[in-house]
């Protein structure tokens, strides 16, 4: 068990997601920042199914009732255990009455904290994902508070090397300027080829409106293509009259700010989308905060999809190389 002493900032249990129900409306929750929630893992010693926590900005305090092993990955943080300050991104040995403070983040947005066999919330529709829009997953649904405790899981993989650190060159990279990917979207053709060019041209400024659900980021105007509104659809060029929202969607209300739909997001809707955000790319944007900067690029299908494939590689090798 450990015991919250204090929560930081929308603390989640997250694992690796509640796949399986887009159809009824329910998104996959799981971590923002998926590769930072597996290098927590690996750390750990833990199977990829396990649950992390994940902070925005400020994380947790912590106080272990028995011996453990824990880790801290993704943003750039203060983190101190008992006290003494910590290197993240490494495999800490905890002993019981250990307090481990997880504080600002530095650079980055979101913090994952791990510990060994994972937390060991009750699954809810094969997840502990924590999604707060419905109230399901992790804590009943919230963020953490002070004076909880959390059980800790058996989602157990070999034991980790006590000491090992993750190599740089595997860590992400936290500037405040970020080039993202994107496949355009089944709508792409509502936009003029002017609008698309300037979209792939032209930063974008993250707002001060960028949680799991989405992020807006503020550039140039897009304009539409003048049609006659279809039968059921909006007066706004940017209405349709219905269509499916995958994680990474990028939608443009009138034309005037991307909304760019992410773990938590809503599965479908009126909205043209111009596109989608490429599903390693997100975690990008997830250490993202206003005003950073973001430069869109266009990319293939096949491209993504071997970016994907060879993300899953690296998280792949990563595990192997925690316990070997």
């Amino acid at each position: 068990m450990i015991d919250v002493g204090a929560p930081g900032v929308q603390t989640l249990v997250q694992d690796s997601g509640r796949s399986g129900h887009f159809a009824i409306g329910l998104p996959p929750s799981g971590p923002m920042d998926l590769w930072s929630h597996h290098a927590a893992n690996a750390l750990v010693g833990n199977s990829p199914d396990a649950a992390t926590l994940e902070s925005v900005y400020v994380g947790p305090e912590l106080h272990f009732r028995r011996d453990t092993v824990a880790a801290v990955t993704g943003a750039d943080v203060d983190l101190r255990l008992n006290g003494r300050s910590m290197p993240t991104w490494t495999t800490l040995p905890i002993t019981a009455g250990s307090v481990l403070t997880v504080g600002s983040a530095l650079r980055g947005a979101r913090s994952y904290v791990a510990v060994r066999g994972g937390i060991g919330t009750t699954p809810v529709m094969g997840s502990r994902s924590t999604y707060l829009s419905s109230a399901i997953g992790g804590l009943d649904g919230r963020a953490l508070r002070a004076g909880d405790v959390l059980p800790t899981g058996v989602d157990l993989g070999p034991y980790p090397k006590l000491g090992f650190s993750v190599d740089d060159d595997d860590r992400p990279n936290l500037r405040r300027t970020q080039d993202v990917r994107v496949v355009l979207g089944l709508c792409s053709y509502r936009f003029t080829p002017e609008s698309l060019e300037r979209m792939f041209t032209s930063p974008f400024t993250v707002g001060t409106e960028a949680n799991r659900v989405g992020y807006r980021l503020s550039g140039p105007q897009l304009d539409f293509v003048e049609r006659e509104p279809p039968f059921g659809a909006g007066d706004n060029p940017s209405n349709v009259v219905d269509l499916g929202y995958p994680v990474g969607s990028i939608q443009v209300p009138g034309g005037e700010e991307l909304i760019c739909l992410l773990r938590d997001g809503v599965t479908g809707g009126g909205y043209a989308t111009v596109g989608t955000i490429i599903n390693c790319d997100i975690d990008r944007l997830a250490q993202m905060k206003a005003p950073d900067s973001v430069r869109l690029s266009k990319i293939g299908i096949d491209d993504a999809l071997r970016a994907r494939r060879e993300r899953g590689a690296r998280i792949e090798r990563l595990y192997r190389a925690a316990r070997d």
